[in-house]
C-alpha cells in the first residue's frame, strides 16, 4: 500500500519548526531528509525513523516496525507529538555521518 500525499503533508507541517527538512518520493513511499541525511521515511502512512542512539534515548519505550518486507527495524514515531518530532529529527541527523 502506498502512502498518501496528505499524510506526508501532515508530517511536514508537524516538522515545520525544524530547518532543512526535505523528502523524496520513492516507489509510492517517501524518504525524509534532515540536512541532507536520511533520517527515516513514510511507509504505509507510518513515520518510521532510524534507530540511532539519540532516537533511542528520546523514545525509551519505542515501538519498532519494519518499513517493508526485508527492511531493517525502524522506530515508529508518534506523528501527533509535534514537540518531540522537532527534537527527534535533528538529533537523529546529528547522529548520522555526512552523506557521501
Amino acid at each position: 500500500m502506498a502512502s498518501d500525499k496528505d499524510f506526508l503533508d501532515f508530517v511536514l507541517d508537524q516538522l515545520s519548526e525544524t530547518d532543512f527538512i526535505s523528502y523524496r518520493a520513492m516507489m509510492g513511499e517517501y524518504v525524509i531528509y534532515c540536512r541532507g541525511k536520511v533520517v527515516g521515511g513514510i511507509y504505509d502512512n507510518r513515520l518510521l525513523l532510524k534507530p540511532t542512539a539519540s532516537a533511542k534515548e528520546l523514545i525509551k519505550d519505542a515501538a519498532y516496525e519494519l518499513p517493508y518486507k526485508g527492511g531493517g527495524k525502524m522506530i515508529a514515531a508518534d506523528v501527533d507529538d509535534r514537540e518531540l518530532l522537532n527534537r527527534l529529527i535533528p538529533a537523529i541527523a546529528d547522529d548520522l555521518s555526512a552523506p557521501q
